[in-house]
């Protein structure tokens, strides 16, 4: 069983049960306790369970989708490094825009306890790991929710990006190439991401090697737009030169 099966039916029967304990996962999946210890904190991390002594609990009704869960745990260890490299970018002051993705909120996740920036987000994973940082003045924008990404769009949020001008915008896609440029499958959410980026000084986007190449329904910009891609060494040498052919600066985590 791969990661991502187990720990589907982990969080199925957390569901079923109120609870799982990380002994009796490592012997129904015949694996070692640091194995489910890890997979609770990939759960975790993506707001689907809460971790507590010896095991873990549902998240609540607000937790993300299994679709979304999925797509978290793919490429987990490039994305944790995406989200480190970026720590870099964020300014000493002043504000930022953070795109819903799931590797963006991995970087809302590690943000310093001593950062002081204002963030906005129309993500609610992004702001569900920011509510309670100290040093954050967190704005989140409205909208309808998408209950495949729990990102709010449509005019709402549209209209607020309009608003705006930040320093920074941590950007996510689905999929990008010199040539398909930005793209992610539904329009609402390409027209979200197009006004955040007309929003920002700055554009990074956060995206690992998986996506490269890959082309969706719905473009929403070019590489061009983009000032640095943060991606992994999965990245090969001749894809980030032809990338930065175009202007963008790119760091391979």
């Amino acid at each position: 069983m791969y990661a991502p099966e187990r720990q589907q039916e982990i969080l199925r029967l957390a569901g079923e049960s109120g609870r799982v304990d990380v002994l009796s996962l490592a012997e129904q999946f015949q694996v070692t306790a640091e194995t489910v210890r890890r997979d609770l904190k990939a759960l975790d991390r993506a707001g689907l369970l809460r971790r507590v002594h010896g095991g873990a609990i549902p998240a609540g009704r607000l937790g993300f989708e299994p679709d979304l869960a999925e797509r978290d745990v793919v490429a987990a260890d490039e994305k944790d490094r995406i989200a480190a490299a970026a720590l870099g970018e964020l300014p000493a002051r002043g504000n930022i825009i953070i795109d819903a993705g799931t590797t963006t909120a991995r970087l809302a996740g590690v943000v310093p306890i001593d950062c002081g920036l204002t963030v906005v987000t129309h993500a609610l994973p992004v702001a569900a790991r920011l509510c309670d940082h100290p040093g954050i003045s967190l704005h989140l924008v409205g909208g309808r929710v998408r209950h495949r990404t729990r990102a709010a769009v449509d005019a709402w949020a549209l209209r607020a990006y309009g608003e705006l001008n930040a320093d920074v915008v941590f950007l996510a896609t689905n999929g990008f190439s010199p040539d398909g440029g930005l793209t992610t499958p539904d329009l609402a959410e390409a027209a979200v991401k197009r006004a955040v980026i007309a929003a920002a000084r700055r554009v990074v986007l956060l995206a690992d090697s998986g996506k490269a190449g890959q082309e969706h329904f719905a473009r929403f910009g070019d590489l061009s737009h983009v000032d640095l891609l943060i991606t992994d060494t999965g990245l090969s040498p001749e894809d980030a030169r032809a990338i930065e052919g175009l202007g963008t600066e790119v760091v391979r985590a």
